[in-house]
């Protein structure tokens, strides 16, 4: 299991405690220091199955700098890993990365199942 979060992002802290509450094995990847890369990215949206708008942050400051909004609807799953992979504050966070699962952001229901 890999979670895959910022350290500043409250969200991401919240992630990072209730996984240490349960005292589960996992690695830590902070995303902006060790950003995933297009091909992680493109398993994972193919993995998931819903798209490639669920992974990105469209709330954050880069998105909207790069007026991804007008944009993103008009990606290919290998642009917009490429996108992913060049900047991790795109990436909606927290990631969590399981064998057969991926959960984008916190949810606390999800995380309770794990």
């Amino acid at each position: 299991m890999e979670l895959i979060y910022y350290p500043k992002c409250s969200t991401c802290m919240k992630a990072l405690k209730h996984l240490e509450s349960k005292n589960l094995s996992f690695e830590k990847r902070h995303i902006v220091e060790q950003t995933p890369t297009a091909q992680e990215f493109q398993h994972w949206i193919e993995q998931y199955g819903q798209g490639i708008k669920p992974f990105f942050n469209t709330s954050g400051q880069v998105y909207r700098a790069m007026n991804l909004k007008d944009k993103i609807n008009d990606l290919s799953v290998e642009e917009a890993s490429q996108l992913l992979s060049s900047n991790g504050m795109l990436v909606k966070r927290p990631l969590l990365i399981l064998d057969d699962q991926i959960i984008i952001g916190y949810k606390q229901e999800l995380y309770e199942k794990l």
